[in-house]
């Protein structure tokens, strides 16, 4: 009997352990304390050099390093996204999410050496996070008047900027190796900006009936993104910012009332005129 009630606090204690370790987990991905803020930056900060390590990888043969490399990488990657699994209140539709899956192939790749460069093409995936990252985007907002005031712009040039990334690193992985006009990131960039643009230069093409699907797939989605960017950078500046009466999105910078309804609104203002 006595062994049966000392179990049990233990367990107790246990189940207050995890559950505080839970919350201290959900406090840093998804609080607003100065900490939080902090290490989401962190992680930010290490998908900005993990795309900056890919694309510098490329120019060089592969070292023993970059093995090392990729295993921390790999590991830190890893670690977090079952840290987020494990404290998301729905974690099978978390699980089962195409951002998800795109992510677990990142760090297979990360993590699966016999892969070797043939499947290095699947960590640019992980690009796909900064599209998804809304907790860093509205501290983004809050932080910087700059953000709010060109939230959409911004949002255009990222979409876009993900895309050539992604394609970029998508036609250096599988075309690299067997096409003499492509030597490096640089060669496969250059190769995507020239389709997407349409202009063509045709100085570099793809081989095969896989390449020139690839090269139809970049013309259609790059030019629907380019033009996407081209509409918000022309449009006239407008504020987003839904009305509660009819839920208007979009405001001249200086209203005070809703042109749709009337109703007052309130404009976040840092004080200074829209450029």
């Amino acid at each position: 009997m006595s062994q049966g009630n000392d179990a049990e606090p233990d367990s107790r204690f246990e189940l207050r352990g995890a559950a505080a370790l839970r919350h201290e987990a959900r406090s840093l991905y998804e609080g607003n304390s100065r900490r939080a803020h902090i290490f989401r930056y962190a992680l930010l900060a290490l998908d900005v050099l993990t795309v900056l390590y890919i694309i510098a990888s490329s120019f060089f043969d592969a070292v023993p390093a970059a093995r090392i490399i990729d295993l921390v990488l790999g590991t830190l990657f890893l670690t977090d996204f079952l840290v987020r699994l494990w404290i998301d209140r729905r974690p099978m539709t978390m699980l089962a999410s195409p951002v998800s899956l795109a992510e677990i192939a990142a760090i297979v790749s990360f993590l699966t050496p016999v892969f070797g460069g043939a499947a290095g093409f699947l960590r640019v995936l992980r690009t796909l996070r900064f599209l998804h990252s809304y907790q860093v985007g509205r501290r983004l907002r809050a932080d910087f008047p700059m953000v709010r005031r060109y939230e959409e712009l911004l949002a255009a040039i990222l979409h876009l900027a993900v895309f050539l990334f992604v394609t970029t690193a998508l036609v250096y992985e599988t075309h690299g190796w067997r096409n003499d006009g492509i030597n490096d990131y640089v060669d496969a960039l250059y190769f995507t900006v020239t389709t997407l643009t349409t202009t063509g230069y045709g100085d570099i093409t793809l081989e095969g009936t896989g390449g020139r699907l690839l090269s139809v797939l970049i013309m259609i989605f790059g030019v629907t993104l380019f033009f996407r960017l081209a509409h918000v950078l022309f449009r006239p500046t407008k504020v987003r910012h839904e009305c509660e009466s009819c839920g208007l999105q979009r405001h001249e910078p200086d209203a005070v009332h809703c042109k749709h309804c009337g109703v007052v609104i309130h404009l976040d203002s840092d004080g200074e005129p829209l450029l």
